[in-house]
């Protein structure tokens, strides 16, 4: 494929000068990654047809990885590592492999620990920088949670930057969803204004698997697992009582990724509901109560599976806003409960609903396995990006590749289950029978 066919642009990661030093890998092992190496964002032959007919261009990532020469040098760095949000399973394990590589592939002589997110570049907040070393973040990967501290809301850029000139920060790492994501776009706007040599990566944090660009992201897979035991338990409850219906509410704010996976990986889930696809209660396409009901005189039990985010329009009120600007959602769980109970009452059916949301107990869990492995990867990737003097991205994944993604491209849309792909289906043929 020509150079010239290849359009760069659309995914052209902000750099913050000229790398001129070479990197303290350079005689090791260690295979550098060229900044000519890209990664096709379509994956599909049709896709790449279609896009280049229309622009005469293909889009591509730049690939992630060490370069042979960067930006900053190490001996004369200071690196600090937020975590923003809401928990998610891996955190901690992302805080040690950035703690690790700056520390040990690099030689960062200090590395600073942000507590509670962005509120902690807030003098105002009154929270004192940690200092992150090998013997701090020893065993944190085995905990759950963030030993930082995290917070939801925006802070003042100008002042969180004239935090990090006060500290002589040139690099900060900001682990967190689309509200961090978005703050550290803001702060790398305002750093460039300045012409401040600051680089800022993101690391995606999102339990739902919902950033653009992204194939998956940490924290998603053992939200999964960790729903094994809940479904196996709301199963066994269901099927304890006569019309039993277990009812299980889990994560999910916009996107269903994480009841549609469950629902594929235990297959006792016989709804599955998720905010992509519309359902309806009594009547109408998708209508849940008949399809229910006629299964509990069936089979005298049934499982349900629902994200948070599902049905929002059958709730009656209003939604409020978090600090971080996102909608909540009323209780889906809770009402689908409560709706159950007035329609067997309607219909002369008596329903036992055991109700499960264990929502926090798996926000909280530390990541398993391949989970833990993805969020050290993620973590290397991310210091590499920042040496390189990349600024203004995040660390992806695509296509089995990492790579480096703009903040504005990660962020523009969340990422939602097609309702025509092969998941949906898949989750189709397998429930609402």
């Amino acid at each position: 494929m020509p150079d010239n066919a290849l359009d760069r642009d659309m995914f052209r990661v902000d750099t913050i000068g000229e790398c001129k030093i070479d990197s303290p890998l350079r005689g090791t092992k260690v295979h550098f990654t060229s900044d000519e190496g890209l990664v096709l964002v379509d994956k599909h032959f049709s896709e790449l047809s279609t896009h280049f007919k229309k622009t005469g261009k293909i889009p591509v990532f730049e690939e992630a990885g060490p370069r042979e020469k960067i930006f900053h040098d190490p001996r004369w760095s200071k690196a600090a590592i937020l975590t923003a949000g809401g928990l998610c399973p891996g955190l901690n394990s992302v805080i040690k492999g950035l703690t690790m590589t700056l520390k040990q592939t690099y030689g960062v002589p200090l590395v600073y620990g942000i507590p509670y997110g962005y509120a902690g570049l807030n003098p105002a907040s009154g929270y004192a920088p940690v200092v992150l070393d090998e013997a701090a973040v020893d065993n944190i990967h085995e905990q759950g949670g963030t030993i930082l501290g995290s917070s939801r809301g925006a802070q003042d850029t100008d002042v969180m930057l004239e935090t990090l000139m006060r500290l002589d920060i040139n690099m900060l790492f900001c682990v967190g969803g689309d509200g961090t994501l978005r703050s550290a776009h803001e702060l790398a706007e305002a750093a460039k204004r300045r012409s401040l040599n600051i680089s800022i990566i993101g690391i995606p944090k999102t339990i739902d698997n919902d950033i653009c660009f992204m194939d998956r992201t940490f924290g998603f897979e053992t939200a999964v697992y960790a729903t094994n035991n809940v479904i196996t338990a709301a199963h066994n409850e269901a099927k304890g009582a006569m019309n039993g219906v277990g009812l299980i509410h889990v994560m999910g704010r916009d996107s269903g990724f994480i009841a549609a996976y469950a629902s594929l990986a235990n297959t006792h889930i016989n709804y599955c509901l998720v905010p992509e696809e519309k359902f309806n209660l009594r009547e109408g396409e998708n209508a849940l109560f008949p399809a229910l009901f006629e299964r509990l005189k069936r089979r005298h039990h049934a499982v349900i599976i629902v994200a948070e985010g599902a049905g929002q329009e059958l709730i009656p009120g209003e939604r409020d806003l978090d600090k971080s600007g996102n909608v909540l959602n009323k209780n889906i769980g809770e009402f689908l409960k409560s709706e159950i109970k007035k329609y067997g009452k309607e219909t002369g059916t008596e329903v036992n609903i055991k109700y499960f949301d264990p929502t926090y107990m798996i926000r909280g869990v530390p990541a398993n396995g391949t989970d833990a492995v993805f969020c050290y990867l993620l973590a290397q990737n991310a210091v590499h990006a920042a040496f390189a003097g990349r600024t203004n991205m995040v660390i992806g994944h695509w296509s089995d590749t990492f790579t480096h993604v703009p903040i504005s491209m990660a962020v523009r849309e969340r990422k939602k289950i097609d309702p025509e792909g092969t998941l949906w289906r898949s989750v189709k043929l397998n429930t609402w029978h």
